[in-house]
């Protein structure tokens, strides 16, 4: 993808998602007009059309973009030396962290999925589940060696932990009693209390 800003700083592909998700976080995906998008990020039609084929596929990357960030990070611990019980403590408190860090992203995506062409639905399903397989995969290497228990289902342990992270939009704030990270301690603690033998 090009990098162009026409004159801006920020190029115009990342002003036309910081609009477009700003507008669908404020008003709702579907009361959202490509014309509002293209007004706010300073741009015209052709230039939005020039980097996403239409408004449906600026929903789609709103979410794409945290869950490749996501997968980048998740890789990396996975990937890491250090003993299962943290590595997965830390994807577990990451993906708490970037999700907060992304929180409009997660709430238009869960409100709006559903907008989705069923191909870029199925598209969206299959990264998720890519992200899933690979968490679920540091909690089946430490059950198979002894350091996590298995008396459940690692989908279980998996389904309980991304439970709690897919609902963060409905109820954390910024200024509330807990920051993002001892939000993410707590729920990271919470999932390997759950798998302690």
């Amino acid at each position: 993808m090009a990098r162009t800003t026409d004159g801006e700083a920020t190029p115009v592909p990342q002003r036309l998602l910081a609009a477009a998700t700003r507008l669908f976080a404020e008003q709702g995906y579907d009361r959202t007009s490509v014309q509002e998008i293209v007004e706010a990020a300073g741009v015209t039609k052709g230039a939005l059309y020039h980097y996403f084929g239409s408004k449906e596929d600026l929903l789609q990357e709103v979410y794409s973009r945290v869950l490749r960030l996501q997968q980048e990070r998740l890789d990396a611990f996975a990937d890491a030396d250090d003993p299962v019980e943290d590595r997965l403590r830390e994807a577990a408190a990451d993906v708490v962290v970037t999700t907060i860090d992304n929180l409009d992203d997660a709430a238009i995506f869960f409100r709006s999925m559903h907008h989705l062409s069923p191909e870029k639905h199925k598209q969206v399903r299959a990264e998720r589940r890519r992200y899933h397989e690979r968490f679920r995969a540091l909690v089946e290497e430490g059950q198979q060696s002894g350091v996590f228990s298995s008396a459940t289902p690692a989908d279980l342990v998996v389904d309980y932990h991304f439970g709690s992270v897919h609902h963060l939009s409905t109820w954390y704030h910024p200024d509330g009693p807990l920051t993002k990270q001892q939000v993410a301690d707590h729920l990271a603690d919470l999932l390997l209390r759950a798998l302690r033998p």
